[in-house]
């Protein structure tokens, strides 16, 4: 593995999404070498958590319905604000 990896941090969701499908088609290939498959395994992992953090920021952002005491949807809030 020769080239610079980009900083796993400043990269966008897809980027790293893009990034970690390469990593599991190079590792699921079987033609790497088993030191730099520990690499790739690391940076993978690396970017996995990087997703899983991005994707439960945007969940945090979704809106929530908000329910009135008979229990139908009568608006919609942002996810974080208190009501």
């Amino acid at each position: 593995m020769t080239q610079a990896a980009p900083d796993i941090a400043g990269m966008s969701f897809e980027d790293a999404l893009k990034a970690l499908e390469e990593i599991v088609r190079k590792l699921e290939g079987g033609e790497v070498p088993l030191d730099d498959s520990i690499t790739l395994y690391e940076r993978g992992e690396a970017l996995r958590r990087h997703c899983q953090a991005r994707l439960d920021a945007a969940q945090a952002r979704i809106e929530k319905i908000v329910t009135g005491p008979d229990g139908q949807a009568r608006a919609t809030a942002p996810f974080d604000a208190e009501g």
